[in-house]
């Protein structure tokens, strides 16, 4: 290794390594405890934790667009019919041909994709805020 090189991975060590905005753990209390961005599983770190070790070169970055925000936006279908299937789209995406009962009042959604299904005949007016799962 020559001495530019030696000096070159130096100042890089210093440069990267020695600016930390992260505080130490006995540092930080609840009061002033800052939490970053909340992904999709629902975690969130304050500014002292280990994990965010990752984050240190490149910000966290977060999409917006959670599935089960998605498939709410998605009304439920209407049908009159007491059993309907649901089997997602499309065979090869592996969703399984799901039968579900719409006895019952209220959205009935499937435990695969998260679509709902209502009975025309069974639900009516605040039924529509009663919901079943299908597993």
């Amino acid at each position: 290794m020559t001495i530019i090189s030696r000096r070159l991975s130096r100042l890089f060590a210093q440069a990267f390594c020695a600016k930390s905005d992260v505080l130490a753990p006995k540092d930080v209390t609840p009061l002033n405890a800052v939490y970053d961005k909340v992904t999709h599983t629902g975690q969130a770190w304050d500014q002292a934790d280990h994990r965010n070790v990752r984050f240190t070169i490149m910000p966290k970055q977060v999409n917006p667009n959670v599935a089960q925000k998605l498939i709410a936006e998605v009304p439920p279908i209407e049908t009159d019919q007491r059993i309907v299937h649901c089997d997602g789209g499309h065979s090869a995406l592996g969703h399984p041909r799901v039968y579900i009962k719409l006895d019952k009042p209220g959205n009935h959604a499937c435990g695969y994709c998260g679509q709902r299904f209502v009975n025309t005949h069974f639900t009516q007016g605040s039924d529509h805020d009663i919901n079943h799962l299908v597993t």
